[in-house]
């Protein structure tokens, strides 16, 4: 389990002047009009438009602290636990307590709960996809600011502990950052080279040996594709460090350019490996998108079972395999079909694609215990 000692504290504001700078007018204005008229008791009902997996958890711990700054308590009736399926249209959850004091923190809490969901949903249907596959979050480079990359990481633990329950799937093992580490159960981040390692080592089998140098007791994976010679430089390094390849300390990865192919492949030898394999993966019909993730340039099914035939051949079948770009759910879908040898996953790409699907809507159902709701929401009032 994570040790929540550790954890950095959430950078959401909870005093009331900065609240107020971050809220929509609107909502400040409503509570000057509530502060002069008198105060009311209402039920808000927080829901979404899509399907998505419930991940309430950091828009709740903010509530409460909210509460205990202003010295009041909410009512919170979670409709759906964390990790949980929630259909489009079903409450989330039902907000209660004084008008007042919850009406300027509507902007905040939706912020904090609506993209969680969606990206929970997406963490979720890739681990459960591919449940033999150990995913790694990378999204911190794709989110803005620290606030995006907690709700992040949370939201791909959340769907990774669904898929753990649903298909005991490995789900996510890790993450590239200390500060959201403990989501995963770790003390840190995980992570080796970037391109610009290769690229001041100067050749990949050199960068290879200065990360051996300065970290000889890590597990190393080393990243194959920056000069286009993904086959020639994973043979070096596994020749060069037998030992590692041989104990399974050694992984390759590739996350090649859309622009190309895995050195070597070409469209029709890209279908040749496929064929070689799992010939019905391209024998149905395809859409453009399919058949890209497939025998495409970049990443495909196809460069990973090459990959794979060149450490078999070469006799380092120990050796694993990281894929990464543009693992999102509709590209781990195509990979379970293609069978894709792959150990390990490093993605970002369960963030919400659409943002306009994360938009979490709250609606006041209850004021003082009585019914009432805009006309056309009237599924939301409690049954």
């Amino acid at each position: 389990m994570p040790d929540e000692t550790k954890r950095p504290a959430a950078p959401w504001p909870v005093k009331s002047d900065d609240i107020s700078a971050w809220t929509d007018v609107y909502f400040r204005k409503t509570k000057e009009v509530v502060g002069h008229f008198g105060d009311s008791r209402v039920t808000y009902a927080i829901f979404m438009r899509r399907p998505v997996v419930s991940a309430p958890r950091l828009a709740i711990e903010w509530l409460q602290r909210v509460a205990h700054e202003r010295g009041t308590e909410f009512d919170i009736d979670l409709c759906y636990p964390e990790g949980k399926w929630v259909g489009a249209g079903e409450p989330l959850m039902y907000l209660s307590g004084s008008f007042h004091k919850l009406v300027d923190l509507e902007t905040l809490l939706l912020q904090k709960l609506g993209p969680a969901c969606v990206a929970a949903h997406n963490a979720f249907s890739m681990c459960a996809d591919l449940p033999k596959v150990s995913f790694l979050a990378m999204d911190a480079r794709h989110c803005a600011g620290a606030e995006m990359t907690e709700l992040m990481a949370y939201a791909a633990s959340v769907g990774s502990a669904r898929a753990k329950r649903k298909v005991e799937a490995v789900g996510f093992v890790g993450n590239a950052t200390d500060a959201t580490a403990h989501y995963f159960g770790q003390s840190r981040g995980f992570g080796t080279m970037p391109h610009a390692m290769i690229g001041y080592a100067g050749s990949t089998l050199r960068a290879a040996e200065m990360y051996d140098e300065c970290f000889p007791d890590e597990p190393m994976t080393v990243l194959v594709d920056y000069f286009a010679e993904e086959v020639t430089d994973t043979l070096a390094v596994c020749r060069r460090f037998k030992e590692r390849a041989d104990a399974g300390t050694l992984s390759i990865r590739i996350d090649i350019a859309g622009s190309r192919y895995l050195e070597g492949l070409d469209p029709s030898a890209s279908y040749a490996v496929l064929e070689r394999h799992v010939p019905e993966a391209v024998r149905g019909y395809r859409t453009e998108e399919e058949l890209r993730y497939l025998v495409g340039p970049g990443v495909s099914a196809a460069a990973i079972w090459r990959m794979r035939e060149v450490l078999n051949d070469g006799g380092f079948p120990k050796v694993k395999i990281v894929a990464s770009s543009g693992f999102g759910p509709k590209k781990c879908r195509l990979m379970a079909e293609a069978k894709a040898p792959m150990d390990v996953i490093g993605t970002g790409s369960f963030l919400p694609e659409l943002w306009t699907e994360t938009y979490a809507t709250a609606d006041i159902v209850e004021y003082n215990g009585s019914p009432r709701v805009k006309v056309g929401r009237e599924f939301l009032l409690r049954r």
